[in-house]
């Protein structure tokens, strides 16, 4: 590669993007004439994301910062598998165009469109909740080739969520965040009685890494697919708008709302028990290991707190005996 780097604000990831680009060139012929323009994301230590051209075309070069970890292999691999299932129609993931794995880069098609969560913002209320059904069906596209069942293993994430917990700063959440965490220990055994619906899930699943292009939806940032339990990608999507207290359908459960959680339900076909005890497992999960940090600005924090009362509440409403999805 030839062409220089965009400003970045930081010298030692500049050199080490270099670096690997560089690389990737000796590796993979096609990159030596790779254009990097545009800085899109630095993720210290781990990736940059950069807007550029390759071969006339708009594209997007990932670089895993410590190629040593292999996820530039996994994301490489997972694009590969998903292209032929979601290369046409109105979900969709981006075309693969050449990847120098080793020295930590991939590169994709550059996707035009908007990121779901950023579109849901600019919309009014009334607007929002159509995109829910349509990120399900996302959602499930990706997963149903792969699909199948799994031992349960509560205690696995639980564990996760407990060490989590144990990181939280502020005082009022730590009080909210040990009532969610004893109920995940009283729905442990429920749920450990059968297998769990598992595939190999996008990992990373919010509405930012939707990008909507009129009807189509494409699925982005795929560096963290691998299989685990399907109800955790849907829990991650849920709660990462429950915690903004993003409002869609007007009407909230477990913390988030009640027409996304339905939504999946109806595309996965969800069961009895997955309605009303394992996706909420997943929900107290996803509220627990997002640990907010002391930079966040206090309105965060707030609506955070908020976001894990209402969750806390209809916890114990489950309890108690109450239907909640």
């Amino acid at each position: 590669m030839s062409a220089p780097l965009p400003p970045i604000p930081d010298l030692d990831a500049t050199q080490r993007i270099a670096a690997l680009l560089a690389k990737a060139a000796r590796q993979e012929p096609r990159l030596s004439g790779a254009n990097p323009t545009d800085l899109l994301r630095l993720v210290k230590d781990k990736r940059a994301i950069l807007r550029g051209q390759l071969e006339g075309r708009d594209v997007i070069f990932r670089v895993h910062l410590a190629p040593e970890a292999g996820d530039a292999q996994r994301e490489w691999d997972e694009m590969q598998r998903l292209w032929p299932l979601m290369s046409a129609g109105d979900l969709r993931v981006p075309e693969p165009i050449c990847a120098a794995p080793d020295a930590g880069v991939t590169v994709q098609e550059a996707v035009p469109g908007t990121p779901l969560m950023e579109l849901l913002y600019s919309l009014d209320a009334k607007g929002r909740p159509a995109f829910m059904a349509p990120a399900a069906a996302w959602l499930r596209a990706s997963t149903q080739s792969s699909e199948d069942w799994q031992t349960a293993q509560p205690q696995r994430w639980i564990s996760r969520a407990s060490r989590a917990a144990q990181q939280q700063p502020f005082a009022a959440l730590r009080e909210v965040e040990a009532g969610i965490l004893a109920h995940m220990e009283r729905i442990a055994p429920i749920i450990a009685e059968a297998p769990w619906r598992a595939a190999i899930c996008h990992g990373d699943f919010h509405p930012n890494n939707l990008i909507c292009h009129g009807a189509r939806l494409t699925g982005i940032d795929l560096g963290g697919s691998r299989r685990m339990p399907v109800l955790k990608d849907i829990a991650r999507f849920a709660m990462h708008m429950g915690r903004r207290r993003l409002r869609l359908s007007g009407k909230t459960v477990l913390g988030v709302d009640h027409d996304c959680l339905q939504s999946f339900a109806q595309a996965f076909g969800l069961s009895p028990l997955e309605r009303s005890h394992t996706l909420p497992f997943f929900l107290a999960f996803e509220a627990l290991i997002r640990v907010e940090t002391p930079a966040l600005p206090s309105a965060r924090v707030v609506r955070a707190e908020k976001t894990y009362r209402a969750l806390l509440a209809d916890l114990q409403r489950l309890e108690d005996g109450g239907r909640l999805i």
